[in-house]
């Protein structure tokens, strides 16, 4: 990677939020933002190549999509005010001020702008997402399971929804912040997890996403002291982000829960995730975030896999149900079950979700199976599941471990 590509790579981190933010708030044109913002970023790369990096990469990506959107508005012979309210404006030297919304952080101000109560909660999300993560819709999607041309279509109404009623682009004042938090942990929940399983590509991890994810959660958390539900998904996702380097080995396979040398994980980092989950558990207003958070707990807490406490891990995974109901929830409770009550008992819980086809197309489903199968020594049926999921994995780690899988069961 060449010095020029890197500082691209590096910008997009940091900026693409705040261009595309920026260029909305100039325009109001969603699609416009983001389409102007990529040019710049693509002019980026050739530019910076032969005329070097600039000072401040932020403030030259902002100038070079605002006067791709001026040129795009001017061509396009329309919505004469917006030209003229575009032509006008210029790159702020300095942070826009904070208001009265208590949010110093320009990356969290901007999620809380997007997570307007108007829209659905998933709206909210995956809008957020995609513009201020810069996340792809297929990456939305394979958060959410659901097709990319679904994700598609439901960004689209929203972006329609902002602009036909009207809803403006800023942050709310202080009072206004808790109708929103659930958004904006949303947001912070799928971006930890795209960083800490990526939903494709060669790499299983992308360190980038979980560290800003958990850097703005820590900043939440503080925001909101009497919210447990940010300590509790901070504390989630300092207990996730505990076994990171233990999760692939030297040649950067996967390396299952069970057996991972513990000895590489990170021991501050899950005393600091047990010590917010168990103040945000004093609260006695127990969440979804808290509850997948006590259950990171009670792996990180055992000195082995056998130590674990999988009834205590059932017994979770069952309140959350309850709380969320999702069928992703209930096949990590049939693994716990699994572990805890026998395999057969847990092979027909995941039966049963196979039966319902509400897991159809996702990988972890059949190799859920598989591995239950060759626990059992089953090997015939497990290496038909593992073929279905090997043939569904979506990044190379996973398809490599489950080849390992495969051929250990075939053989």
């Amino acid at each position: 990677m060449t010095d020029a590509q890197a500082a691209v790579a590096e910008a997009f981190q940091q900026e693409w939020g705040k261009v595309v933010a920026t260029l909305i708030r100039m325009t109001g044109d969603w699609d416009l933002a983001e389409e102007c913002t990529q040019d710049a970023f693509t002019t980026a790369l050739t530019r910076w190549a032969s005329d070097g990096v600039p000072d401040r990469p932020g403030a030259w990506l902002t100038t070079t999509a605002r006067n791709r959107a001026l040129d795009r508005l001017r061509r396009s012979k329309t919505e004469a005010a917006k030209l003229q309210e575009v032509a006008v404006l210029s790159v702020p030297e300095e942070p826009a001020p904070w208001g009265d919304s208590g949010v110093t952080d320009d990356r969290l101000r901007l999620m809380f702008t997007c997570c307007h109560p108007a829209l659905t909660l998933e709206a909210r999300v995956a809008l957020t997402l995609r513009t201020l993560a810069g996340l792809t819709t297929a990456e939305i999607a394979r958060a959410f399971l659901v097709p990319e041309a679904t994700m598609a279509k439901r960004l689209t109404r929203a972006k329609h929804k902002i602009r036909d009623a009207g809803i403006p682009y800023r942050v709310p004042p202080a009072h206004l912040l808790p109708e929103r938090t659930n958004g904006v942990l949303g947001v912070l929940y799928l971006l930890f997890n795209e960083g800490y399983s990526a939903s494709a590509g060669e790499d299983l991890l992308r360190p980038d996403l979980s560290a800003e994810a958990i850097r703005l959660g820590r900043l939440l958390a503080q925001l909101m002291p009497d919210e447990p539900e940010a300590a509790g998904l901070l504390a989630l996702m300092l207990l996730q982000d505990a076994r990171s380097a233990a999760r692939l080995d030297d040649a950067g396979d996967l390396v299952s829960l069970e057996d991972q040398e513990r000895s590489r994980w990170d021991g501050a980092r899950i005393a600091e995730g047990i010590r917010l989950l168990e103040a945000a558990l004093r609260r006695q207003r127990a969440g979804p975030y808290q509850l997948q958070a006590a259950i990171a707990a009670c792996h990180a807490e055992a000195a082995s896999s056998g130590d674990t406490d999988w009834a205590q891990i059932a017994l979770l995974y069952g309140e959350l149900h309850r709380i969320v109901p999702s069928a992703v929830i209930e096949l990590n409770r049939a693994v716990a079950v699994a572990m805890a009550d026998g395999f057969e008992a847990g092979l027909a819980l995941v039966d049963e979700l196979a039966a319902s086809g509400q897991l159809t197309g996702y990988y972890l489903l059949p190799a859920t199976r598989a591995d239950l199968l060759r626990r059992m020594e089953r090997h015939a049926e497990a290496a038909a599941s593992y073929r279905e999921a090997l043939e569904l994995a979506p990044t190379d780690p996973e398809r490599r471990y489950l080849a390992r899988r495969l051929a250990e069961v075939a053989g």
